[in-house]
Order: C-alpha cells, then structure tokens, then sequence
C-alpha cells in the first residue's frame, strides 16, 4: 500500500519542530536546513502553528514546469526528485501551490518531500502522520 505524509490534526502541533529535524537526520545532517517540512506560527502561541509539507497533489504543477522532467509523479500523489537531471532552476519551487517545495542553497536544488515517514515517527503529538492512499 501506498502511502502519504498528511497533517492529521494541526491543533495538536506544538512547535517543537522535532518533525524538522528528523527530516534533516535522513540527510546526515543537524538543524533544519535539508528538511522538506516546516513549522511555522500561525501568529503567535494563541494562533497556533502551521505544517508545510508536500501534500501529494495528484496532478503537480511543479512537475509540470520542470524543463528537464527531474520530477516525476509518484505512485499515490507526490512527485520523485532525479537530483542529477536538476538544473536548479527554480520553477518546481515556484510553482508548488503549497509553498513545499524548499531551496538547497548549498547544492542549488529542490528539497522535495521523500514520505520516508521519519517526521511522523518523531511526531509526539500525532499532528501529522502517513496514511494509506
């Protein structure tokens, strides 16, 4: 079975953004600069927070867009990077209706969501989690 990051329940993230650095572990790496997720405030602790992650539209623009067809649809919505086609052009971030798609600067390539799970398994609240498509 397939399967698909999705936000469960927003109003249990907390902000602790251990989501960000898991995502960031699977690269070898601590901080939050290759994570494919992010939490943002929604404006302030009152207002809660905000869970940005590729959401495995069934039809991606950012796919669309790509001029070397390095993106490619997944099995189940999302897409599926090909690091070494990427020219680093920049349209798939431009085009992602989510906003999801995050810039390696350091490499000068889009950071797109694997849905290896890692950020819901650190998850403590269950705000976000993979479910079968």
């Amino acid at each position: 079975m397939v399967k698909k990051l999705a936000v469960l329940d927003v109003n249990k993230c907390i902000g602790c953004m251990e989501c960000m650095f898991a995502c960031t572990r699977r690269e070898g790496r601590a901080g939050f600069d290759k994570s494919a997720i992010r939490v943002r405030s929604a404006g302030g602790i009152e207002r809660g927070f905000v869970v940005v992650v590729c959401r495995a539209c069934e039809y991606p623009p950012c796919v669309k867009v790509c001029p070397t067809d390095a993106l490619r649809l997944r099995k189940g919505g999302g897409v599926i990077l090909n690091k070494d086609k990427c020219i680093g052009c920049g349209f798939c971030a431009q085009a992602c209706i989510m906003g999801a798609i995050f810039w390696d600067d350091e490499l000068d390539k889009p950071i797109v969501c694997k849905y290896c799970g890692d950020c819901a398994d650190y998850c403590v609240h269950n705000a976000i989690g993979l479910v079968d498509v």
